[in-house]
């Protein structure tokens, strides 16, 4: 057997093992839980900023009298 042949087989054997393991999923290897990549913080400033644009727009077009 040639090396290369006994390394395809020694690859074929350690997937055809990793077949048999496919959807059995350790409980503690599942994230669970309400971990939010982005911060609380972080999302009060971005609808601060988006609500005050918006007010800020609606207020500055009443001023004007309806032209941009």
């Amino acid at each position: 057997m040639t090396t290369s042949r006994r390394l395809a087989d020694k690859k074929i054997a350690k997937f055809q093992k990793n077949i048999t393991k496919r959807g059995s999923v350790p409980e503690t290897a599942v994230k669970k839980g309400s971990d939010y990549p982005v911060g609380p913080i972080v999302i009060g400033f971005f609808v601060f900023v988006v609500i005050g644009s918006s007010l800020f727009q609606i207020i500055r077009t009443a001023t004007s009298g309806g032209v941009a």
